[in-house]
Formats: C-alpha cells, structure tokens, sequence
C-alpha cells in the first residue's frame, strides 16, 4: 500500500469526522437531540477503518522488512 494513499485515507477520515462533529453540534445548538447511537455507530465506523488501515500498514512493513528492503 502506497504511503500516500494511507495518508490521503487518514485526511480524509479526520476531515469527515470534523465535518460529522460540526454538523451534530449544530443540531444539539438548535434544539434538536442528539443521535446518540448514529454518533457512537460513526465513530466506531471510522476506529475501525483506521485501526484496518494501521494493520495493513504494519503487516507491509513487517513483510518488506523480512526481504531485506
């Protein structure tokens, strides 16, 4: 996995969460309730993705430094 893309994935997952945060919080100022369980199930979406991506990321470095590169 390219680098790049890793860090282009982890941007784009850190920018949609401030954007989810920013829109929640809004709502909450407005008056509205908060969707306790829609914030818990994006937040565990977007752990679990970074935790995939971080996984992935270590099995490359393990494999590529069994090689020698």
């Amino acid at each position: 996995m390219n680098i790049k893309f890793s860090k282009l994935v982890v941007g784009i997952v850190l920018f949609l969460n401030i954007v989810f945060t920013a829109i929640i919080l809004y709502l909450v100022w407005h008056g509205r309730q908060e969707p306790t369980s829609l914030v818990v199930a994006w937040f565990g979406f977007t752990t679990g993705e970074l935790w995939a991506l971080s996984k992935i990321k270590q099995k490359e470095v393990e494999r590529n430094g069994e090689n020698g590169n």
